[in-house]
């Protein structure tokens, strides 16, 4: 595995350009960045954007950060878009630009400057109901688990997933001592950008999960641990979502769709969506919306239900 000096020269790297200006700020950027304490992986994310920028805009002889307009930044847009570039990888690409833009403006706060992606709209992104894990495909994968050390930790791993609302590296991530034995709540210590809150697990998921510290033992490390005893993985974690499928007959549900299953039952039990969100670890309402999306069924419910013709 690559040091965290090799991983941060790959960064700074992916930065070199024949356009100097533009590359020195998007270095400093990273750097800037990477004192925040982002992950590796949103490091390299701003890195490799900015580098197809950078790349995009040497061609066109733009060669500093305030040279940029509006119409360049629309032109990369549609460039990004004829090189079949899907909305959501645009999307990425505006995102990555607007902050390091905005971080510009606040570095070094130019005069008769304005920043040019406050006039330029997003890509619009289709508004698709993201599919959660079916709650009926959760218990058969929990009638699979098996008894054992390995059936508990499995059994304890799929009530996390769906009962806490946790992304799957958050979940390799808990170590023994974020999980309160008395009220069921879970530290997570990495949530997205850094983020930290606490979740709370229900009576089913606290009961799965000392019955796993019964069998592990109480002694420090990651909650959950793999066969060996070390922490547990993101390709372990799905590689245990895959053999519980198939050893229930069903396709292995996405990692990421048991935090939407999460999301839309709690929102169908009448959670409102301000509670929602904290709980996902969302800093706005906008990404809990796409989550939570209703389906046609919902619709079709909500109106025979609520029909005014039916009270006539």
């Amino acid at each position: 595995m690559a040091t965290e000096h090799e991983q941060n020269t790959k960064i700074e790297q992916l930065l070199f350009s024949v356009t100097p200006d533009l590359a020195k700020w998007a270095e400093a950027f990273t750097v800037a960045k990477r004192s925040e304490g982002l992950s590796r992986k949103t490091l390299e994310l701003y890195a490799s954007t900015l580098r197809t920028f950078i790349e995009w805009a040497t061609l066109r002889e733009l060669s500093s950060v305030e040279a940029i307009t509006p119409d360049d930044l629309r032109t990369f847009m549609l460039w990004l878009a004829e090189k079949e570039h899907t909305p959501g990888g645009q999307h990425i690409f505006y995102r990555a630009l607007k902050t390091f833009l905005r971080w510009y403006e606040e570095e070094t706060e130019p005069e008769h400057w304005r920043n040019p992606i406050e006039r330029v709209k997003p890509p619009k992104l289709p508004e698709l109901p993201l599919q959660p894990a079916e709650l009926s495909d959760v218990s058969r994968l929990l009638s699979v688990t098996g008894k054992g050390r390995m059936g508990a930790r499995d059994r304890a791993i799929l009530l996390c997933l769906i009962d806490c609302g946790l992304r799957a590296r958050e979940l390799t991530a808990l170590d023994v001592d974020d999980f309160d034995f008395a009220n069921g709540g879970l530290l997570v210590r990495q949530g997205k950008g850094g983020k930290v809150r606490t979740v709370f697990a229900g009576h089913k998921t606290r009961k799965a999960i000392r019955a796993w510290l019964k069998e592990r033992g109480d002694r420090p490390g990651a909650l959950f641990a793999t066969d060996e005893g070390g922490r547990l993985r993101y390709s372990g974690l799905r590689q245990i979502v895959k053999r519980l499928a198939e050893r229930a007959g069903i396709d292995a549900p996405p990692l990421h769709s048991f935090r939407r299953g999460f999301a839309l039952a709690m929102l169908r039990d009448g959670c409102d969506i301000v509670t929602l969100s904290r709980l996902m670890g969302h800093s706005d309402l906008s990404l809990i919306r796409r989550y939570t999306k209703q389906t046609s069924d919902d619709l079709r419910e909500a109106a025979e239900r609520h029909s005014p013709a039916d009270r006539l």
